[in-house]
């Protein structure tokens, strides 16, 4: 066969979601038609790309080193075009993004602009990931980041396409003197008298997934403050005692407050790069995508609490 772009962007969605089946389900391919496709890139390079566990694949050293490429590719590949014109007028393309509350927004902007520096990036904050569909949908958007839940993914046309950059565990924050502080995870049922600090209905599930899993402990929350704002006035609330919150797994905790696991992980959160088919060549897609996975990797490497969690249940995960 012949290398194309296509083939490059199945190694990176297979990379940046770590199984074969996910990939698939993010590309809109069949998980057999997705391995086949596998199969043909590793025989053009001769080579393996990818080691197969029982938790999905790894790249292995030549995999990441033709990865790397494939990537630099795919942005040069985006960026065909966008030198300023002959007469020396800026050419700039637009792009409007939305997004909604996402630990990769600033890290995924920043790479965007060094990869694509000729976008003229609008960005708009949406809370509700329902309502950024809509805007998707009705063209008043290109490209949004949302979020959506196991069991509740997102629903859109053929019009709009999207992709999982991570699912993520939620953790939980709390002051730094409460009762289970010395815990190295936290069971949502030992959580039962505490109030709680929530933000309000995005639209995908949130918060009915948290309500769904407080019943599954055993306990309705005995106080429930509604609140969306600053990640710090949050903390600071949470400092001084005044209740506890599910958080992003790579929050960055301020003094006097703790960010712990749940135990059995009972909450999981997606986050997606969504956008219209018309709007974004491919290349673009994939630009903004790997921007926004790379972003939240930065993220992994700046929080020691998620990367104790992930190593204790990835290691128990495999054989």
């Amino acid at each position: 066969m012949e290398l194309e772009l296509r083939h490059l962007r199945v190694l990176c969605a297979i990379a940046d979601a770590g199984s074969v089946g996910r990939a698939a389900s993010d590309l809109g391919y069949s998980q057999p038609a997705m391995s086949t496709q596998l199969q043909r890139i590793e025989q053009y390079f001769g080579n393996p790309l990818f080691e197969r566990n029982t938790s999905g694949v790894e790249l292995t050293r030549y995999g990441t080193e033709v990865l790397a490429q494939a990537r630099d590719v795919l942005a040069r590949a985006a960026a065909i075009g966008s030198r300023p014109a002959a007469d020396g007028a800026s050419t700039r393309r637009p792009l409007r993004l939305a997004a909604t509350n996402s630990p990769v927004l600033a890290g995924m902007l920043i790479r965007l602009r060094g990869r694509l520096p000729d976008l003229a990036l609008t960005v708009s904050s949406v809370y509700p990931s329902s309502e950024i569909v809509e805007l998707l949908e009705h063209g008043e958007v290109d490209a949004a980041i949302a979020a959506d839940y196991p069991g509740r993914e997102l629903r859109h046309s053929a019009d709009v396409a999207h992709r999982g950059i991570v699912t993520e565990p939620s953790f939980v924050a709390l002051p730094a003197g409460h009762r289970l502080r010395h815990c190295s995870e936290v069971a949502l049922a030992d959580l039962a008298d505490d109030a709680w600090f929530l933000t309000p209905d995005d639209g995908a599930g949130w918060p009915g997934v948290f309500y769904a899993a407080c019943r599954a402990a055993g306990f309705t929350p005995a106080a429930v403050h509604e609140f969306l704002g600053d990640q710090q006035q949050l903390q600071k609330m949470i400092a001084e005692g005044i209740g506890v919150s599910i958080v992003q797994a790579t929050l960055r905790p301020i003094p006097d407050v703790l960010v712990k696991p749940l135990v059995g992980t009972p909450l999981w959160c997606r986050y997606v790069l969504a956008w219209r088919r018309e709007s974004l060549a491919d290349e673009v897609a994939d630009t903004l995508f790997g921007s926004a996975a790379a972003a939240y990797r930065a993220l992994i490497g700046q929080s020691p609490h998620f990367r104790t969690w992930a190593s204790r249940t990835w290691s128990v995960a495999r054989p």
